[in-house]
């Protein structure tokens, strides 16, 4: 093995760098995985800048990666070496009350791959090789590529927020915001029995991906848009049955929660506002139940399974496939938020 690998470093805030940095050292219980494909998340992005507030330089970021086994520790004997991989974002510790429940995502230590926010740093999957924990660890179908591989991570975000959701074959569902979550979570409530998909955003080209992808009806919502209204005409009066709001500012959140029906659900998966207000009096007496959905919990064989037999795609979501080194041009790229620029993959 080498004593030092290539990686994307994000040097200071609007600066990244190729740089030649140690090998990752592996625990007792953690794998070294040699990265073959490595996504550029909205995260990411935010953190690039600093707004997010989480990607404290210097760091390594990148969380949504695949590629094969290249070492193991003592203790980590699931996989051998060469065996194709991806790994969950998220390492929690698996002793708190909510990791016995069965809820690790809301892990009382719970930490990112490729986060920086004060409390810790984990470096991430934007070079060549990353030490993950092998807990963390799942098999990739043959079937799938690397570029797809790595992209199980986003896919189980849009699972679990369906699965959150508790959707009932025939449902009616509206997704406020079709980006890669958005379009990913089409696919999800299709495989999910909804009999109807309504996809909103203000972008045309991404309605015409969520119409290739599962949605049944789209609606650009530009600024005199009654974009309630459009989904009650087109449900009968009623409104959709289950909202699914993926973008996570004030004016999708409240279109999300005026588009749904009585009695309906509003799922929340977008996080970028740490604040939004909507109508308390429409949620109360229309007695609308309003979910928030984090990140996923257990949902990465599922997930894998969906992508490897062809129910959820995510080809179609690839946009750039380039190596590491175009790192910093593909941030400025998304950065600048370039058309028809949904999803990059790097590849260390």
């Amino acid at each position: 093995m080498p004593n030092a690998m290539k990686a994307l470093v994000l040097e200071d805030y609007k600066k990244l760098v190729i740089d030649d940095v140690p090998l990752p050292e592996i625990a007792a219980d953690e794998v070294l995985v040699r990265v073959r494909s490595c996504g550029i998340c909205g995260s990411d992005v935010h953190g690039f800048d600093g707004s997010s507030g989480r990607r404290i330089p210097p760091l390594i970021m990148g969380h949504e990666a695949s590629g094969e086994i290249a070492a193991a520790g003592k203790s980590a004997v699931r996989f051998q070496p060469g065996r194709r991989v991806t790994f969950d974002s998220m390492i929690s510790c698996g002793r708190c009350s909510f990791c016995r429940r069965g809820r690790p995502n809301l892990c009382a230590d719970r930490r990112v791959l490729g986060v920086s926010c004060g409390d810790y740093r984990r470096h991430g999957a934007f070079a060549e090789y990353v030490a993950v924990p092998e807990s963390i660890v799942f098999p990739v179908p043959d079937a799938l590529p690397y570029d797809e591989a790595a992209m199980v991570e986003p896919v189980s975000v849009a699972v679990h927020a369906v699965n959150r959701t508790a959707v009932r074959l025939g449902d009616t569902a509206a997704v406020v915001g079709a980006g890669m979550i958005g379009l990913l979570t089409i696919q999800a409530l299709r495989a999910a029995g909804c009999g109807k998909i309504i996809a909103v955003d203000l972008a045309a080209d991404r309605l015409e991906l969520a119409a290739e992808l599962g949605a049944d009806e789209t609606i650009e919502a530009a600024a005199d848009t009654d974009v309630p209204a459009l989904i009650r005409e087109k449900t009968g009066g009623l409104g959709a049955d289950v909202v699914l709001e993926a973008v996570g500012v004030e004016a999708t959140v409240t279109t999300a929660v005026e588009s749904v029906r009585k009695g309906g659900t509003v799922t929340l998966i977008g996080n970028v506002a740490p604040t939004v207000s909507f109508g308390l009096q429409s949620v109360v007496t229309r007695e609308i139940a309003v979910l928030g959905s984090c990140a996923s919990s257990n949902d990465y064989p599922a997930c894998l399974q969906l992508m490897a037999r062809g129910s959820i795609r995510v080809a179609p979501i690839l946009s750039v496939s380039a190596p590491l080194e175009r790192g910093p041009e593909m941030f400025d790229r998304l950065y600048n938020r370039e058309p028809n620029l949904t999803k990059v993959i790097l590849k260390p």
